[in-house]
């Protein structure tokens, strides 16, 4: 398939799992095309969860000993990485779905986006993409679009499961092949706060909208309801403000998460095109194909 049909297929299909529902989405500022020609037929490619340099060198090394025609981050680079704050908008939208009022929402991530730009802004951005250039290496990255799949796989999973227990959402968990992949590598799912037996309540699915948001939002989720986070990740400064809160929260796993929403949105783009992939995982991804 065509490079500018594969990115058009991630944005695509991004929005179709978004969970904005009246947004229109036109694309998504830290997914894309960051080096290479469009109209370039790509059939075999490099994916990792996150591509540097010593990454591309690598990819370099095996064109060098076979056909590649693309690398694929999954976390954003270059000038995706620049605008990464911009995505973080849409977690307004969970958390008003959650109970929390839009205009305490908006201020809060208001708040925390303008400390992600701060942190992001004197980042050296270009670093990977200048590398891809130099070699003549394919290069995108697809953040945003393969996170809302992950939102959606485990938000429905629980709606059709059910779980009473906070142990209950662990042993779900464990049922996806991506999980069980990052348990073998001593980082699967697993309870953070709360008791294994203590009831699930309200669950918020944290799998999307860029980064971490505010760590002053979970005493709104708690008094919207809310008992439960089932998250890829959670900072040591946000983790307090959770347990102030008495919130549950189970780690599903952050790389594996990440596999899981690249995983679900590159079989969406293999269906629509008919055609598959030849995929070379590396960076932590690993190729789980469900037909």
């Amino acid at each position: 398939m065509k490079l500018s049909y594969f990115y058009e297929q991630a944005v695509k299909f991004g929005r179709k799992h978004d969970p904005r529902k009246k947004t229109h989405i036109d694309s998504y500022p830290d997914t894309a095309l960051l080096y290479g020609n469009p109209n370039l037929d790509v059939e075999k490619i490099l994916v990792g969860i996150d591509i540097e340099a010593s990454e591309l060198l690598l990819a370099d090394r095996i064109r060098q000993k076979n056909r590649l025609d693309l690398v694929v981050s999954h976390h954003p680079e270059g000038r995706a990485y620049a605008a990464l704050s911009e995505v973080m908008k849409l977690q307004v939208d969970l958390l008003e779905d959650m109970g929390v009022s839009r205009e305490v929402a908006q201020k809060l991530l208001d708040e925390r986006r303008q400390e992600v730009q701060r942190r992001v802004l004197p980042q050296n951005h270009t670093r990977p993409v200048d590398c891809a250039r130099l070699l003549g290496l394919p290069f995108m990255c697809i953040h945003t679009p393969a996170d809302n799949h992950a939102f959606w796989f485990i938000s429905r999973l629980m709606q059709i499961r059910k779980p009473k227990k906070v142990q209950d959402i662990v042993d779900i968990l464990m049922g996806i092949d991506e999980y069980k992949i990052a348990d073998k590598g001593l980082t699967g799912p697993r309870i953070i706060l709360g008791s294994p037996r203590r009831p699930v309540g309200k669950i918020l699915v944290e799998m999307t909208g860029g980064t971490e948001g505010s760590k002053d939002v979970f005493d709104k989720l708690y008094k919207a309801g809310v008992r439960t986070l089932i998250s890829m990740h959670l900072s040591e400064e946000h983790f307090k403000k959770v347990k102030d809160a008495n919130l549950n929260v189970v780690i599903a796993g952050h790389i594996s998460s990440d596999t899981l929403g690249l995983n679900l949105l590159l079989d969406n783009v293999e269906r629509a095109a008919g055609q598959a992939f030849q995929v070379i995982s590396c960076s932590g991804f690993n190729r789980v194909k469900r037909r």
